[in-house]
């Protein structure tokens, strides 16, 4: 039985630092780093719980181009299981370059490919019905969208899984598509930012309690330096801090975070624990380039959670 299966959005990201802009001439600038991983709302979160000793399958696409080799080589180096990963001939895989500059900030060109063609078959169906925890990163892909994920959503549930769910973009279709898989998903883990811009609401409480509203069983609102919101049922906001990090790279925090918040609920942590090794997840993932940072392992990363600084409010 998979401990945790993760569906959705596979990208290459290909990251350099620190680019504070780009040239507009021809010429060689000399940066510190650069670093080329599989990342994603289902491929990096995926990465990020193997790291943190999560059994943990992948379930997504990729062409069968170079940057799909690679996306399958580390995979397999980082111990996730990619028999659920489907290789579409003739298509390129999803691609990103994101230029990280000194604050860590992260303005990214994003390239679509196979991730955004991937479907749902009868093996993925069985796979999900198996598996103890199954993060949704899918929202916004057209094969998934409009009945497919909410219905794999609801059989997972009813086998007895917690469903997660983190999001992809924010647009108008994607209101529609979350009232339909929120009522199948146990914790829905957006960022701040998607939160209001989808719920028109002026705090990041009202928003999450618009998404109870939805269907959702419970939220956590990921809110960057400000910390995590978390609504277990209306009128029940409560916010944790942050970490003190100074940021590398903010690219694949959030990703981080639904990892880290995963293998603490698997560990038999209480919420407010598996909350507080989500947000020390994404610090140390913050602290280095690309979708690990500095991510060593589940005890070390516990021990972050209970020892590093909080970020004052």
């Amino acid at each position: 039985m998979t401990d945790l299966l993760c569906i959705g959005l596979t990208t290459l990201d290909i990251l350099g630092r620190p680019i504070e802009h780009i040239p507009d001439a021809e010429g060689t600038t000399l940066i510190e780093e650069i670093e080329v991983v599989p990342a994603g709302t289902a491929g990096g979160a995926a990465m990020v719980a193997a790291r943190l000793g999560v059994s943990v399958a992948l379930a997504s696409a990729i062409g069968d181009d170079r940057k799909g080799r690679i996306i399958r080589a580390e995979l397999a180096a980082a111990g996730v299981d990619d028999r659920l990963l489907k290789t579409l001939p003739g298509v390129p895989s999803s691609a990103t370059i994101l230029p990280i500059d000194r604050a860590g900030r992260r303005p990214n060109f994003h390239a679509l490919g196979a991730s955004m063609m991937m479907t749902i078959d009868e093996e993925l169906h069985a796979a999900a019905a198996a598996a103890r925890v199954v993060h949704w990163g899918g929202i916004g892909a057209p094969g998934l969208d409009g009945g497919p994920g909410a219905a794999l959503l609801a059989a997972a549930r009813a086998a007895g899984a917690i469903t997660t769910c983190d999001l992809i973009v924010t647009s108008p279709a994607v209101v529609d598509e979350l009232k339909r898989v929120l009522p199948h998903v146990t914790w829905f883990l957006p960022s701040a930012a998607e939160a209001l811009t989808l719920t028109g609401a002026s705090t990041v409480e009202a928003a999450a309690e618009v998404f109870l509203g939805w269907g959702a069983r419970h939220c956590l609102v990921k809110d960057g330096a400000n910390g995590v919101v978390m609504v277990l049922e209306p009128g029940s906001a409560r916010r944790f801090p942050a970490f003190d990090v100074v940021p590398v790279d903010t690219t694949s925090c959030g990703d981080g975070f639904c990892a880290g918040f995963v293998a603490g609920l698997m560990r038999g942590l209480t919420v407010k624990a598996a909350v507080r090794l989500g947000a020390a997840t994404g610090a140390l993932v913050a602290g280095g380039l690309g979708t690990l940072g500095k991510v060593q392992s589940y005890a070390a990363t516990l021990a972050a959670s209970e020892t590093m600084a909080e970020r004052a409010a």
